[in-house]
């Protein structure tokens, strides 16, 4: 029998936690397992006689090596082409049940985050979604205490200003979903203005690898007529099935069997406000199997 080593299994234990933290931090899932290696290779060289709280260190660690990559994925953003979209996950259903951590990893909330400096983004995540005390906060950001708090004040008034609004259940968001899918489907151009937000946007991913939209569609009309047109049609055979996708509802188009595209939505007031259409190919390898993330 392998003799145990309390470094693996303590890191083990929170590897879940640990992805969640990097990639509600970097929106995207490669990046987030890049951090977590070097997270392992820092925790390695640690004596653990010294670690009074384990989960601690670690979400400490984790949390500098993602502002660290962060910055960096700021300036791959610069060079980006067209509009750019978190990675889209394949989530374990668990995820849905726990509205809170669902809500943190949904497209548009990552989307939201989007908008923060990177600090106050690790500030927001580390504080709204896991609930790290303040000193916590301050020794992983670098930054007193006392700096956290306004970081973490100004952080949460953002956000609510951007965040969903008017939530509805989740039976409610599915049921606007698959009206969507079925006038898509028959091409139903009333339909799909009935369950869009009058100023819903569109935005899409290719990469440059892909053919995507150059820039945001706004607009129900707009958007409706896109949708009418162009999606879920074509010569190749084309399938549309309903997933569980970064703890939401989703659908995933595959086209001759392969994946093509991933489609997520934001809610506001019963109707999709935000229609996310992810087709860049090295985004579409986190659809393959369920991730599971925690807090």
């Amino acid at each position: 029998m392998a003799t145990p080593d309390p470094a693996t299994d303590a890191f083990v234990a929170h590897r879940n936690l640990l992805f969640t933290v990097a990639y509600e931090m970097l929106g995207s899932a490669t990046d987030a397992e890049d951090v977590l290696q070097e997270t392992w290779l820092r925790w390695t060289t640690v004596d653990l006689e010294t670690v009074r709280d384990q989960r601690a260190f670690l979400v400490r660690v984790v949390t500098r090596q993602a502002l660290d990559r962060l910055r960096a994925l700021g300036r791959r953003k610069e060079s980006y082409v067209g509009p750019w979209l978190p990675e889209p996950l394949l989530t374990t259903p668990d995820v849905a049940e726990d509205v809170e951590l669902a809500d943190s990893v949904s497209m548009a909330m990552l989307l939201v985050m989007e908008t923060l400096t990177p600090t106050e983004r690790a500030v927001f995540v580390l504080r709204e979604v896991f609930g790290l005390d303040y000193d916590e906060i301050a020794e992983a950001v670098g930054k007193t205490a006392a700096a956290v708090r306004q970081i973490a004040h100004r952080a949460r008034d953002h956000v609510a200003a951007r965040r969903p609004r008017g939530t509805v259940s989740r039976a409610e968001n599915q049921a606007v979903l698959h009206a969507f899918q079925r006038a898509v489907e028959t091409g139903d151009l009333q339909r799909l203005l009935d369950v869009m937000a009058p100023d819903i946007v569109t935005l899409s991913d290719g990469g440059g690898v892909r053919h995507a939209l150059p820039r945001p569609i706004v607009g129900a009309g707009k958007v409706a007529r896109l949708a009418a047109r162009r999606w879920f049609t074509g010569g190749l055979p084309r399938s549309v099935e309903p997933i569980q996708v970064n703890g939401g509802s989703g659908l995933l188009v595959r086209v001759g069997g392969e994946i093509d595209s991933v489609l997520t939505f934001r809610f506001d007031d019963g109707l999709i406000s935000g229609l996310y259409v992810v087709r860049n190919p090295e985004k579409l390898v986190w659809l393959e199997r369920e991730t599971a993330v925690s807090r």
